[in-house]
């Protein structure tokens, strides 16, 4: 019961810190995206600190969510971050829940509860071997490297969707380590957590993962970036959990078959409740006066060609900010 309560109010606190991120966030220059700049912009926003403080207050909760249950039951949970998150955009915009956004509310939850009910994560498997180990984690890596560059070649709007995938990616890893991180230190201690990689991987993951997700937040309201990245983190950690951590799930066929459909159920729940109105920027807001949907119906979503295909980061991102000013088409 305490992994669960702890785990939920996790979702609670990340959910609530990713939309007030994603109000300040949108605010930033466009010529930040993706540039460490961005955070050093958003630290002198009160509302990006609110919103950060909520966040690690939720990264704390689900720490030790994660060192009292496996990976693969936290994850799940974690997921239900987006009903919280739809709770407070709705008080922003004002907008009712609906039959859309309680037919996502109602499938996250089913999701949830069919793939912890068929699965019955466990623990207590054996370690996987160096090379597992690492081809897991590079497996991850390798896939957000891959999102990011193809993300850049994209207009904003479906950049942010990937950049978003990316970093939720990064966070499942981030999880899985974390857990690792605090075993060790429960069975052998400060010294020996200091002197081991893990906890600089989180540290790592988690400020890339940042870097990437406030990007998103910037490029495209919240309905194209937080779907993506509330499905991909639970699919990520779970991924590694079962692949070097040693969790364990139900293999039978018919326990496989519930799992995906708990997973699919997951997936298509918060992709509804992210396309509800409630969300900012989403498909009913558009002139509400919410400061993350305000330039997005007037200024174009299409990077200009040289944006596109400008080899510095710099000069593309800064070409978009040049074409794409609202006031521009006024």
């Amino acid at each position: 019961m305490a992994v669960f309560l702890l785990a939920l109010s996790a979702a609670c606190f990340l959910g609530l810190g990713f939309v007030l991120q994603q109000h300040a966030a949108q605010r930033a220059p466009r010529a930040d995206l993706l540039h460490w700049r961005l955070l050093l912009d958003l630290l002198r926003m009160p509302e990006w600190l609110l919103g950060t403080g909520f966040m690690v207050i939720g990264l704390i909760l689900s720490a030790l969510a994660l060192n009292q249950g496996e990976v693969s039951l936290v994850e799940p949970l974690l997921a239900t971050n987006l009903i919280f998150a739809m709770a407070l955009a709705r008080v922003l915009t004002r907008q009712t829940l609906g039959r859309s956004g309680w037919a996502g509310v109602v499938l996250l939850a089913l999701g949830v509860t069919v793939f912890i009910v068929a699965g019955r994560p466990t623990g207590g498997g054996p370690p996987a071997s160096e090379l597992r180990h690492w081809l897991v984690i590079g497996t991850v890596v390798g896939l957000t490297l891959l999102l990011v560059s193809f993300a850049r070649r994209l207009p904003l709007f479906e950049e942010a969707t990937l950049l978003a995938l990316a970093a939720g990616l990064l966070y499942g890893l981030q999880d899985a380590l974390t857990r690792t991180t605090t075993q060790r230190l429960d069975h052998q201690g400060l010294d020996s957590v200091l002197r081991s990689w893990q906890p600089y991987a989180v540290v790592a993951a988690g400020v890339v993962g940042l870097l990437l997700v406030q990007s998103a937040f910037e490029a495209a309201p919240l309905r194209m970036s937080l779907p993506a990245l509330t499905a991909a983190q639970p699919i990520s950690g779970i991924a590694c959990a079962v692949g070097f951590l040693g969790d364990r799930l139900r293999v039978t066929p018919g326990a496989l078959t519930w799992e995906v459909i708990g997973l699919i159920a997951i997936v298509i729940g918060v992709v509804v409740i992210g396309r509800h109105p409630a969300l900012p920027g989403g498909t009913g807001t558009g002139g509400t006066g919410d400061t993350g949907g305000s330039p997005e119906p007037v200024g174009p979503t299409d990077r200009p060609p040289e944006a596109a295909t400008d080899d510095a980061p710099d000069a593309g991102h800064g070409t978009d900010t040049g074409t794409g000013d609202p006031s521009d088409t006024g």
